[in-house]
């Protein structure tokens, strides 16, 4: 069964201006075979965007996982995880 997560941006931390979110998501080893990013800066605007996105290229699991910006420049997972299909 193929994996999807979508890593959803949140908090009001602030973020530099030269700040890679892909690069950062790829910083968190994520064990999926698709990820998607949910951010005001890039990415997808709203998780259900990126659940569908997710569907239509087949994943058979998409759980959401929350992250914060650290420090302006990284992220850090919260711990908090959403099974959002299958």
């Amino acid at each position: 069964m193929k994996i999807g997560v979508i890593v959803y941006i949140a908090g009001s931390e602030w973020m530099e201006d030269d700040f890679d979110v892909e690069r950062a998501v790829t910083r968190l080893n994520l064990k999926a075979d698709r990820v998607e990013i949910v951010s005001s800066k890039e990415g997808h605007f709203s998780v259900m965007d990126a659940w569908w996105m997710l569907l239509v290229k087949g994943m058979g699991l998409i759980v959401c996982l929350i992250a914060e910006v650290i420090n302006g420049s990284e992220l850090k997972l919260t711990g908090r995880e959403l099974r959002l299909y299958g």
